[in-house]
C-alpha cells in the first residue's frame, strides 16, 4: 500500500466534493459523515499540521479511484473507506468541537434528509468525536 505522503496528494477539495456527491447514498451515512468530520477538521486552523497530513493521507485514500475493495462492489465497496476514515478519526477526535460536528452535520442533512440529531449523536460518539 502507498504511504501517507503519495496517498495525501489525492486529496483535493475538489476531488473531495465530487466524490461525495457521486457517492454519498452508495457509501452511506456513517461513511459520508466520518469523512465530512475530516473534512471540516482539515479547515480549522486549531488543528496542527501534522495531524493534518493525516487527515489528507485519509481524505486522499477516500478519493482515490482504486482502493483495497473498489467502492463499486455493492455490500463491501466502502469498507476500506470506512476503515481509513475512523482509524483518522480516532487519531485527531481530541481536536473535533462543536463547530466542526455543527457543520458536518448541516452538510450531511443535504445528502440525507432523514437523519436525526440522535442517530448522528450516536455515530459521533461511536467514532469518538465527541468534545465538550
Amino acid at each position: 500500500m502507498k504511504n501517507d505522503k503519495q496517498i495525501a496528494r489525492f486529496f483535493t477539495e475538489e476531488g473531495f466534493w465530487k466524490k461525495i456527491k457521486s457517492y454519498s447514498r452508495r457509501a452511506g451515512l456513517q461513511v459520508v459523515h466520518a469523512a465530512l468530520l475530516l473534512y471540516y477538521l482539515m479547515q480549522s486552523s486549531s488543528v496542527p499540521i501534522k495531524a493534518k497530513a493525516g487527515i489528507a493521507a485519509a481524505l486522499g485514500y477516500f478519493i482515490l479511484p482504486m482502493d483495497i475493495i473498489p467502492d463499486i462492489a455493492l455490500v463491501a465497496g466502502f469498507t476500506d473507506d470506512l476503515a481509513v476514515l475512523m482509524f483518522a478519526l480516532s487519531q485527531v477526535s481530541h481536536y473535533i468541537t462543536d463547530e466542526v460536528k455543527q457543520n458536518a452535520r448541516v452538510r450531511l442533512q443535504q445528502w440525507f434528509p432523514r437523519a436525526k440529531a440522535e442517530h448522528l449523536e450516536r455515530i459521533e460518539s461511536r467514532l469518538g468525536a465527541v468534545k465538550e
